[in-house]
């Protein structure tokens, strides 16, 4: 049976391997194992893409959004809203800080944070509301910039979107945003990684210092920090990629529109919902995420698997449905929207190598998977 990938990382590497190769060959010859000019050249290259005027790369996408919310004052006894529909590790990073997370609903229709929940959910002890850039769009920075107090920062989780934009502008533009290249991402390294991503000169240097033990010369620590430093491998595997991420952004956005067309009928028939895409949103679609109605959203998932078909779900449990959150004292129905999606939501494969023939067989085989 010839499968078809969520993700096809396999055919996402051929297409970079020799410079790869070279790029590999180059940080062995000069050492360049932590750091170095490969570091730097990605750095330089990602700020220009993005539109920002600093790129600091780090181990992880973890460790990046937790360094944007302690550079924008984060810390124990704080408290920091995100949506309750989100990967753990948007809240995740938020504990790590010291500070407590504080759950928001998302919207019925995106699934992004609803801008209304979440302004609702800040308090007295808020210091941070993060937006989550779901799926590939980003959520509406704007409906809270201009009213949050102010001494409430806003830190985008910019994980899931490599080159979307809203309104004609990029993730950390004029704010802060940590991002992930986590293999599988519109933008993946070959392991972890990640960056913050800042226009502000002090923020971006203070990120530094933290993720290099608390400063940027040798045995010089001028404030406390830890070890979270983007390696001279991986960074190469990035450049490589950047050079393609445009492109291959498009080919995923041809790629949704053909699987609009494609589930038309079963849309109109009310057997699954379409994602939708925010006014003023240009969408790089990490994930082309439907809901099924009236039928069971796992058997579903594992009939599609069973034919070969890389289907998942992106989430099945939202943060306050968790074991590892259940202290924050929520119960089912708190969040009534994050919980819904939660239910009903599964990811189609997509990525820049999915041809229309395999297309056809993934909406064919849904079709069939929902007969029964």
């Amino acid at each position: 049976m010839n499968q078809i990938p969520l993700v096809d990382l396999k055919a996402a590497h051929e297409e970079v391997a020799d410079e790869v190769r070279a790029g590999f060959e180059r940080v062995l010859a000069n050492t360049a194992f932590v750091g170095g000019e490969e570091v730097r050249g990605f750095e330089r290259e990602y700020a220009d893409f993005g539109s920002v005027a600093h790129c600091v790369g780090v181990a992880n996408g973890t460790d990046a959004l937790e360094l944007a919310l302690r550079v924008s004052g984060v810390g124990p006894g704080d408290e920091v809203v995100v949506p309750a529909n989100t990967f753990i590790a948007t809240a995740g990073a938020v504990a790590r800080t010291g500070a407590t997370p504080v759950l928001a609903d998302c919207l019925p229709d995106t699934h992004l944070l609803d801008p209304q929940a979440a302004l609702d959910a800040v308090g007295p002890a808020t210091r941070a509301v993060v937006p989550v850039h779901l799926y590939g769009q980003m959520a509406d920075v704007t409906a809270l910039s201009g009213r949050l107090p102010g001494h409430v920062r806003i830190v985008e989780d910019a994980a899931q979107c490599q080159g979307a934009t809203r309104d004609g502008r990029s993730p950390g533009s004029g704010l802060i945003a940590a991002t992930s290249f986590y293999p599988g991402k519109n933008l993946g390294a070959y392991g972890d990684a990640g960056a913050v991503l800042t226009d502000d000169g002090e923020q971006a240097d203070l990120v530094r210092a933290i993720a290099n033990h608390g400063g940027v010369a040798k045995y010089r620590h001028d404030v406390p920090g830890f070890n979270s430093r983007l390696d001279g491998l991986q960074a190469v595997v990035l450049r490589a990629k950047l050079a393609r991420l445009a492109d291959g952004n498009a080919a995923r956005r041809a790629a949704a529109a053909r699987y609009d067309t494609l589930l038309a009928d079963l849309a109109a028939a009310g057997q699954v919902v379409l994602p939708t895409t925010d006014t003023g949103n240009v969408h790089v679609w990490h994930l082309y995420v439907v809901q099924v109605a009236g039928a069971d959203r796992d058997d579903i998932v594992g009939k599609l698997n069973a034919e070969g078909i890389g289907a998942g779900v992106h989430y099945p449990a939202p943060v306050h449905l968790t074991p590892a959150y259940r202290h924050l004292g929520h119960a089912r129905g708190d969040f009534p929207h994050a919980e819904q999606t939660a239910d009903r939501i599964l990811s189609l494969p997509l990525h820049p190598h999915l041809t229309a023939d395999q297309q056809q067989r993934v909406v064919d085989a849904l079709a069939h998977a929902l007969r029964g």
